[in-house]
């Protein structure tokens, strides 16, 4: 029965992202509404109505926030995030899913950079090197997309740099362990602070949307789309927490580089768009230098760890005694070897300094390692539309 229910969850997971991102693409280029702030608004009042809702009824434990100043941190994450949000849906005004996909795989390029830039951080040669493949599979496939528009290529990876700014500046900003929150919890706070921001530039961008939707209604089956999307923009996060929850980091990862080839898959079956052996080929390049980057973050977790717990320990071996001070070094002696008996040896942090350290955070419990950008991309393909 658990694992009847994972798959639920997983089976969850891919129908709600790949489902909104068919259903974003069909409103805004088959349907002919091409109001992607006003679809993004649609979208963040949702996911305010059904967290808030979910919180009321005490279905989820919400964290809650403990100053102004954590508040205003996540109100500029939920800017950044909106932001992100409606420049993936212009592109897809634009370009196919297929393409808009294969940019968005690049975010681990955009993360590295950024993480170099912001935090002063320093990745290990193997991950610089698997992120070769992945500029290079998208320039490929940029140069062979034969639906190419520089207007959706560009918003497309503006919303890619947003999204890795926001996992960034999200570790950055919200690093104190008080101050963490699960992706539920950050959603309530996000969303509405988004649908806010969402208002004023529907109305400046965008002011005859409304009116727009009001006509596409008076056919039918408009509005019941419209909503069906924008609460599934809502299951997309949903899903992702019960997905973080019930499965480990490393099937995550696997589970997140396949969601991007079946949300490939299915637009090309669905919107019949053109693919040649060029494009395949760098979407297939990029994919296998996602899949590398994945591996070399691990590996890079994993050494770092080991260093921490070789470090730890060396500076926990016994001193030896001095002659001219026999009793208090021997009392020392005496509580160092209770300690290691008892396995009680915690630094000053109160972790025990003979274990790795665990994190929970969006991607699972992974091994704590000296940077934030460690937490990011556990997933591989990051959806747009996910917190």
């Amino acid at each position: 029965m658990p694992n009847l229910f994972t798959g639920a969850i997983i089976l969850g997971w891919y129908g709600s992202n790949v489902g909104v991102l068919l259903l974003n693409k069909y409103l805004l280029s088959v349907y002919g509404f091409k109001f992607p702030a006003f679809l993004t608004l649609c979208h963040m009042l949702a996911c305010s109505v059904m967290s808030y809702g979910l919180a009321i009824s005490n279905t989820v434990t919400v964290q809650p926030v403990k100053s102004k100043k954590q508040f205003y941190k996540i109100a500029t994450l939920a800017l950044i995030f909106c932001v992100a949000v409606v420049l993936g849906n212009v592109s897809l005004n634009y370009i196919p899913v297929s393409f808009n996909q294969a940019i968005g795989a690049t975010t681990p390029a955009f993360t590295a950079v950024l993480s170099a830039v912001m935090l002063g951080h320093r990745e290990s040669k193997d991950v610089y090197l698997s992120l070769v493949p992945v500029v290079v599979g998208i320039v490929i496939a940029s140069g062979a997309e034969p639906m190419f528009n520089l207007v959706g290529f560009l918003a497309a990876l503006m919303a890619t740099a947003g999204r890795a700014l926001k996992s960034v500046l999200q570790g950055l900003m919200l690093s104190d362990s008080s101050e963490k929150m699960d992706s539920l919890s950050l959603l309530l706070y996000m969303a509405p602070v988004a649908t806010a921001a969402l208002v004023p530039i529907t109305l400046y961008f965008e002011p005859t949307a409304l009116a727009n939707a009001l006509i596409l209604g008076q056919s039918g089956g408009f509005w019941t789309l419209l909503c069906f999307n924008a609460f599934m923009a809502y299951f997309v996060n949903l899903t992702n927490f019960l997905v973080t929850k019930y499965t480990s980091p490393l099937t995550l990862q696997v589970l997140g580089n396949a969601k991007g080839v079946v949300a490939v898959v299915a637009s090309v079956i669905c919107f019949r768009n053109p693919v040649i052996f060029y494009t395949i080929l760098g979407y297939s390049i990029t994919v296998g230098g996602v899949i590398l980057y994945s591996n070399a973050k691990r590996q890079s977790r994993k050494v770092d760890a080991l260093k921490k717990l070789s470090t730890a320990k060396v500076s926990d071996i016994e001193q030896p005694s001095s002659p001219f001070t026999p009793s208090s070094n021997a009392m020392n002696t005496a509580e160092s070897r209770e300690r290691n008996i008892s396995g009680d040896r915690t630094g000053a942090d109160g972790n025990p300094l003979d274990k790795p350290q665990y994190h929970h955070g969006r991607g699972g419990s992974n091994l704590t390692s000296s940077s934030f950008s460690d937490q990011i991309m556990a997933r591989g393909f990051s959806s747009i539309f996910e917190v």
